[in-house]
């Protein structure tokens, strides 16, 4: 590789500091780095549109000769720059800036590491599935998006548990009555999945995995499902009312307001996200750092 674009959360990487060493280095080893936005645009620098027509990056604005973006901040960001940068189908590599995450798979201080193996493509692909979620009102289409981590349907407004019937592939399964409904990829299983006890998934794995958040009962287990099921969850009537109502979110960044009746119907996305990896063990020694914390 040698063609590069940075993404830089700027409230972890204040004035671009980072992004312009990375800059710097690649540039003066023969390389081509992109910055995204910036104050000062240069050969190498792209400006940003308005916000307005993107999240957070705007895919367009990309050099189509871009072979890896490079994303400093942590997991969050990387999340959105996947999202946003899905139908790009350039690798990923984040950078962390900030606490130990899952995703961002390079600490800052081992960046100058990072950049000479990039230099000298001395990495690996992997893919990850993504989530495909339609949010359905007596089937008229409400919204529909795409999440790496989940999309999680919870309660709206007032301090009520929600009542859920989850169909699988067309079968009923269950009903639940709980604060929402978690349904995670195997990158997701180590986000807000894990927090309402959910199972850790090596993140490679083509798997769906449904978790409820706390259920108003004792014996509620987290459920993992091939890759390759549909699964549909309607807001039952119960303890919610149309005024309270529900809440589909996509990856914790985009939502559509659900009543009773209403139906979420997900599956695996024909999307995925490629991220580098620069080593094969990175997964499991951050699960060991994070587990012995």
């Amino acid at each position: 590789m040698n063609v590069f674009y940075v993404i830089s959360n700027e409230l972890k990487d204040p004035g671009q500091e980072t992004a312009r060493f990375i800059r710097s280095y690649i540039e003066e080893r023969g390389g081509t780095c992109f910055l995204r936005g910036g104050h000062t645009a240069g050969v190498s620098e792209v400006e940003s549109p308005s916000a307005q027509q993107y999240r957070y990056t705007d895919a367009r604005q990309i050099p189509g000769e871009t072979q890896c973006v490079l994303v400093l901040g942590g997991d969050g960001t990387l999340l959105q720059a996947a999202r946003d940068l899905v139908e790009c189908s350039i690798p990923l590599l984040g950078v962390n800036m900030g606490t130990l995450g899952y995703l961002a798979e390079i600490e800052k201080k081992n960046i100058t590491e990072a950049l000479e193996a990039l230099l000298k493509d001395k990495f690996s692909i992997e893919e990850r599935m993504m989530l495909s979620g339609t949010a359905l009102h007596q089937n008229r289409k409400l919204m529909q998006d795409i999440a790496l981590n989940d999309i999680v349907i919870t309660r709206s407004g007032r301090m009520r548990v929600v009542d859920f019937n989850i169909y699988v592939d067309g079968v009923f399964l269950n009903a639940y009555s709980a604060d929402g409904i978690i349904v995670s990829t195997p990158t997701g299983s180590t986000g807000y999945s894990l927090s309402a006890g959910g199972p850790i998934v090596a993140p490679s794995a083509s798997l769906l995995l449904l978790t409820a958040i706390a259920p108003h009962t004792l014996n509620s287990r987290p459920i993992v499902l091939p890759g390759t099921a549909e699964v549909v969850i309607e807001v039952a009537s119960g303890h919610v009312t149309d005024i309270d109502g529900a809440e589909a979110t996509f990856d914790g960044d985009t939502s559509v307001k659900l009543n009773v009746g209403d139906r979420v119907v997900i599956s695996q996305a024909e999307q995925k996200t490629k991220l580098v990896k620069m080593k094969n063990t990175g997964f499991l020694e951050i699960l060991r750092e994070k587990m012995n914390k």
